[in-house]
This record gives C-alpha cells, sequence and structure tokens, in this order.
C-alpha cells in the first residue's frame, strides 16, 4: 500500500511540476510577447538650429510605449544663451540635470524653426523616444527652470537637414547625438 502511494504521489507530483512549468513558461513568453521596456542612453553635445542658443544634452532611462511609462533624466546646460522657445532664457553655463515629466505618443517638430523647414513628426517606438521632460537650474533646486519636449532617436529624424540629426530640443534645435536602445 506504501508503495502504491508513494508511486501515485510521485505521479500527482510529476503532473504537478509539468503543470506550473508550462504556467510559468506560457506566462513569461506572454509577458516577452506584449513587450517590456525599452532602455536607452544618449550624449548630444551641440544641439542648435534656432535663430539663438544652443544646449548640450546627455542621460538615459527606460520606457514603454505601450504602457506609457517612462523613468528617464540626465544631464543639461546651456552652452550659449537661448532666447526663445520654452528654454528661454537659459543662459550660457546654466543648466544642471533634466528628468521625464511624461512620455509622449509623438510630436511635430522643426530642427531651426524656419518657415521654410517642413513640418516634421517623430513618434514614440522602440527607437524612437519623446518626452516632455522638465530641465533644472542650480538655482532652482527642486522646482523646474523650465519644461519642454525632446526627442531622441537611433536614426536620422530630420533627413531633409544635412548630417544625422537624432536628437532635438523644443525650441533649440536639433544635433547628432551618440544614442543606444535596448528592448
Amino acid at each position: 500500500m506504501n508503495r502504491m502511494r508513494t508511486k501515485l504521489f510521485s505521479r500527482r507530483g510529476l503532473l504537478l511540476f509539468a503543470l506550473t512549468a508550462t504556467t510559468l513558461a506560457l506566462t513569461a513568453s506572454a509577458l516577452a510577447a506584449s513587450g517590456g521596456n525599452t532602455g536607452f542612453g544618449f550624449n548630444a553635445t551641440d544641439i542648435q538650429g534656432f535663430p539663438t542658443g544652443s544646449a548640450r544634452l546627455t542621460g538615459g532611462g527606460a520606457y514603454n510605449a505601450q504602457t506609457g511609462f517612462a523613468k528617464s533624466a540626465g544631464g543639461f546646460r546651456c552652452t550659449s544663451d537661448i532666447g526663445q522657445g520654452p528654454l528661454a532664457g537659459c543662459l550660457s553655463g546654466e543648466g544642471v540635470r533634466w528628468d521625464t515629466a511624461e512620455l509622449r505618443r509623438g510630436t511635430t517638430f522643426k530642427c531651426t524653426g524656419a518657415a521654410a523647414e517642413p513640418l516634421k513628426t517623430a513618434t514614440t517606438d522602440d527607437n524612437t523616444v519623446v518626452l516632455l521632460a522638465d530641465f533644472y537650474r542650480a538655482g532652482d533646486g527642486n522646482h523646474e527652470s523650465f519644461t519642454a519636449q525632446m526627442i531622441v532617436a537611433d536614426h536620422d529624424i530630420a533627413p531633409d537637414i544635412d548630417g544625422v540629426q537624432n536628437v532635438w530640443i523644443q525650441g533649440v534645435g536639433c544635433a547628432s547625438a551618440i544614442a543606444n536602445f535596448s528592448s
């Protein structure tokens, strides 16, 4: 009787183990198929194009285009006085950091702000992130000094502009950056 009971429990245990393993495998596959977070990192040293101003921007983080999750931050500095757009009043040498206010599905943008420049569109996906970001100056503490949209991509977002433009700050312009994405 004990031997029969042991065999029965062994079969039940094996069946339970197989069911648990199958459930875990299917759950993991479903999660992977649903798309997880995309990580990114970048370094742009000379963002410009609008009539006045330029900036340096670096950072990275993670986002999920399907859920709207975004957690990213980095450093920023105005490298010459900015006189227009959301960062108007940021003087050369000012700026410390930026962080994410919100993940955007997409935006329209121009690299130069010129009336003749065609309006372009960027959409958040596995290779491009569109963010609404808070920018901070040293004297402002934890209160954002400016809020503006920004784009980071691993490819040229403005093929009508000479060179590769894969980073943009609203009201400042575009630049070529070292940018990496992983999902």
